[in-house]
């Protein structure tokens, strides 16, 4: 981030305050040596500059007994203040930057504390998405992105937030990487991407990576480099188009069910072995009489999927259930299951 947006009002003030004293020494004594000496304006300028700053007077010294005599007062008065105000400037800035390196140091012990969270490799317009999507559901997470702009425009104070290359391992480390419970690389350039799967993968076997494709020929090597899942906006793109064209009554659906205006969505959630539902049917449970929610999918500990499951489909320890609904019956739904 930029000096001027990091520092405080308080010291804001105090340096718009420094900086027009200055200006405004400059300027009346530019008007009383203009008017005094009858030189031009540049020249009434130069000559007060090198009144203030203490430099001398060379090429342009003032000639009249009247132009002394302000000079000596102008010496004492404005010089002191210029001073004075440079000071104060000097001051703002090295506080500033104290401040602004004590915080980086908190947000980096903060950042230690970080477990389970989600990293996102970039913060163009599919990680905007990503991140829009995690503040809105509260997921602690940590953006790496090399552009300061970038994430002024779109990061609060309460982010966590490494400005680096996300190929690098140490801006990797500094993220969480070895804690961190998934990560979304979604860099403009198919060879960054490859090698931000590649290392983290080697740095984090368990870590749930998701990698986004720029080219369809990329996908597979995405995945050699242990990406989980790859994604290719451009390949799922034209495939919504097609849908909207050839079904829209189809699309309409899947549109309804990725709307934000909409408190509904879906979801996987993970059966704990304490929960009431292990061992229990589908039918014998309160999830779709009470709850009106719809198990789409199970998804077995071997890796099984069951799709479309009947009221007879026993729920096991470790089981995903992947569900359709509102978000608060969802809520419920995660605190039954655990």
């Amino acid at each position: 981030m930029n000096l001027f947006t990091n520092i405080s009002q308080e010291i804001r003030s105090r340096l718009i305050y420094a900086i027009a004293a200055i200006l405004l020494v400059i300027f009346f004594g530019a008007v009383v040596f203009k008017f005094i000496e009858g030189i031009s304006l540049l020249d009434a300028v130069y000559l007060t500059t090198q009144t203030v700053t203490g430099v001398g007077y060379g090429d342009v010294p003032p000639k009249t007994e009247a132009g002394k005599f302000f000079a000596i007062i102008f010496m004492l008065i404005g010089g002191g203040t210029v001073l004075y105000a440079l000071t104060v400037v000097a001051q703002a800035i090295v506080q500033t930057e104290v401040l602004s390196a004590l915080g980086t140091r908190r947000k980096s012990k903060e950042m230690e504390k970080l477990n389970n969270h989600f990293i996102v490799c970039g913060a163009g317009r599919v990680g905007r998405r990503i991140i829009a999507r995690l503040q809105k559901q509260k997921i602690p997470f940590v953006v790496i992105e090399h552009d300061e702009k970038r994430l002024e425009q779109l990061i609060t104070n309460k982010e966590f937030i490494v400005i680096g290359d996300a190929t690098s391992e140490s801006d990797l480390h500094k993220a969480g990487v070895e804690r961190a419970k998934g990560l979304a690389s979604c860099l403009p350039d198919d060879a960054d991407n490859v090698y931000v799967v590649l290392t983290a993968r080697g740095m984090n076997e368990k870590l749930h990576i998701v990698a986004r494709a720029v080219e369809e020929e990329a996908e597979p090597k995405l995945i050699r480099a242990g990406a989980n899942r790859v994604v290719a906006p451009t390949i799922i793109g034209s495939h919504s188009m097609a849908r909207a064209l050839l079904k829209p009554a189809v699309a309409d659906f899947m549109d309804s069910i990725v709307a934000e205006t909409l408190d509904l969505a879906f979801e996987e959630v993970s059966v704990n072995s304490t929960s009431k539902f292990v061992g229990k049917s589908l039918a014998e449970t309160n999830i779709r009489t009470e709850l009106d929610l719809v198990i789409v999918a199970v998804r077995r500990k071997t890796g099984e999927m069951i799709f479309h499951p009947s009221g007879e489909t026993i729920i096991r320890e470790a089981d995903l259930l992947i569900a359709i609904g509102k978000g608060e019956s969802m809520q419920k739904l995660v605190g039954l299951c655990k």
